[in-house]
């Protein structure tokens, strides 16, 4: 295939964030009004059935499709585009074979997971209905790492977007149908609107490979004019020996990969039902427990998640141009990719952590409806900052073929968090606070760890005046937003008052930003938006 739409590491990370900026804004969409139809409550049945299927989805997607991303790289610097389909079509067998497998699975244990693990019987309807998810993911994921292994984010940004457009659609409809059956019947609902756009995403997917191998078959010369026959751009039947070694070394890549994110979805597994057993241990209701748990997993974390739509945008873009310059051994192109992806993350999380951690209050009101979770995200919101860095450098050790250290650190941290919410969250004086303290010391310490391995591995020096010119800027940032609220009050019009805070506060950290050096008008030229108006 043609490497005409191959996009270069900024080009790649624009579209990924651009699709990513779209659904995490449409996605809060769902997290406004679906607690206005289900309630708190129903939104905790939901988030307690979700970490299962994160857990099954990793064992299928969790280092398959970067490994798909990272050998397609390779083979597509080194022109062998016929390797690239052999690596996706030996990625689709494995993953979708383990998709039908999990599937069964899932379908025989939701009962027993439901009644025995969990502590509210009524997650069985949300559980069975995820079910149907497995697959479809499977099928995604590999057609995603194979896009994203030829640099062209464009089709993994348009199933993105299109997906979560019907996802929120059906979502909310369905939860809305379901309701007069209870509150479990409409956090099921919700579900089955999850999967109806993971179908759609899947077929965008489809069509997109389809449309560009055809295109590119459309672009070969024609055979009867050529010197040398050139082969037709539909895959070969392979080898069994060369279909062994492409299965060996994605493997190879992939299961350390997926033992590292396993560690992620255990903890957050885990997570989900020891705050649960420690929250009733405090003395709280099993309903009240289950509200508590779901605004914060299912309204406070998806705002602090919000601005790491970039860091992830740079992680999934950092693969496969760290693999293409690590087979090189172009060590400055690496040192190169590492500072923009680790400044870029730190400079665009910090305001956003600085707005949820001065305008909690009126932020969480206007999302969702009362100032009953402020605390909570104001609690957690400077602390943010390290889960935007932590997603690049995770994504550096996984591109440098350092999977085993990313599982150790990731490790490492889960264990201290199960431990602390264990700790705390039983403590009646602490209660779900526990629970956000030990994702807190969670978030700081792997962070910390991952960034002392990949200085280690790479020899990369760590430029200590950005972090201390952003800290400035940010600390700036807030003490303005927190005088212009509170000094300048709109009467009747809360919203207008935080949309004014809020622009100031980013106006003034901009400002800040371009006169220190941390952001600099060249920086502005490689944004299309800046660069067709200068």
């Amino acid at each position: 295939m043609s490497n005409l739409r191959k996009q270069s590491f900024i080009q790649g990370t624009l579209i990924l964030l651009a699709a990513g900026i779209i659904n995490r804004m449409l996605g809060f969409i769902p997290r406004i009004a679906l607690p206005r139809i289900v309630g708190a409550e129903g939104v905790g049945l939901y988030q307690l059935g979700y970490p299962f299927f994160i857990v099954l989805i990793t064992v299928i997607t969790g280092g398959i499709p970067l490994a798909i991303a990272k050998m397609v790289a390779e083979a597509e610097g080194e022109n062998r585009p016929e390797e690239s389909r052999r690596i996706l079509h030996t990625g689709l067998t494995l993953s979708l074979a383990l998709g039908i497998l999990f599937t069964l699975v899932a379908l025989f244990s939701a009962s027993w997971v439901s009644n025995v693990l969990l502590t509210d019987s009524r997650v069985y309807y949300t559980f069975v209905s995820m079910t149907p998810m497995i697959s479809i993911v499977a099928v995604s994921s590999i057609y995603r790492g194979y896009f994203q292994g030829r640099q062209n984010m464009i089709p993994s940004a348009l199933s993105s977007v299109l997906e979560s457009v019907i996802r929120i659609i059906f979502m909310l409809w369905f939860s809305w149908l379901l309701l007069p059956k209870g509150i479990a019947f409409a956090a099921a609902g919700a579900m089955l609107g999850v999967t109806v756009g993971e179908i759609v995403g899947m077929l965008v997917l489809l069509w997109q490979y389809y449309y560009i191998l055809k295109k590119d078959k459309k672009d070969l010369p024609d055979p009867a004019t050529a010197e040398n026959d050139i082969p037709d751009p539909v895959i070969p039947e392979p080898s069994a020996g060369k279909q062994t070694s492409v299965l060996k070394r994605l493997l190879g890549i992939a299961v350390p990969v997926t033992a590292g994110r396993l560690v992620g979805s255990f903890s957050y597994l885990l997570e989900s039902i020891i705050t649960a057993r420690s929250l009733a241990l405090a003395g709280i209701a099993t309903a009240a427990a289950t509200a508590q748990y779901g605004s914060l997993q299912g309204m406070v974390i998806p705002l602090l998640l919000l601005p790491g739509v970039l860091s992830s945008s740079l992680a999934v873009s950092l693969v496969p141009s760290l693999s293409e310059a690590a087979a090189r051994h172009d060590l400055a192109t690496i040192h190169k990719r590492m500072h923009q992806a680790l400044r870029l993350a730190m400079v665009t999380g910090a305001p956003f952590a600085a707005i949820m951690y001065i305008l909690a209050v009126p932020l969480c009101t206007l999302m969702y409806g009362n100032a009953d979770t402020a605390p909570m995200l104001r609690m957690m919101a400077p602390f943010a900052l390290f889960l935007y860095v932590q997603a690049p450098l995770q994504a550096a050790l996984q591109a440098m073929d350092r999977p085993g250290r990313a599982l150790i650190n990731t490790l490492v941290g889960a264990v201290i968090k199960i431990l602390l919410i264990l700790i705390l969250a039983s403590q009646p004086e602490y209660g779900i606070y526990g629970a956000i303290i030990a994702i807190i010391v969670n978030s700081i310490f792997v962070t910390l760890l991952h960034g002392f391995s990949v200085v280690k591995l790479i020899k990369l020096s760590i430029r200590v005046s950005d972090p201390l010119k952003t800290l400035a800027a940010v600390i700036i940032m807030a003490a303005g937003m927190s005088y212009i609220y509170t000094s300048v009050p709109i009467a009747d019009a809360q919203w207008l008052q935080f949309l004014l805070s809020a622009a100031c506060g980013m106006a003034l950290y901009l400002g800040i930003c371009l006169l220190s050096g941390l952001i600099s008008v060249r920086d502005l030229d490689r944004v299309p938006f800046f660069k067709r108006r200068r």
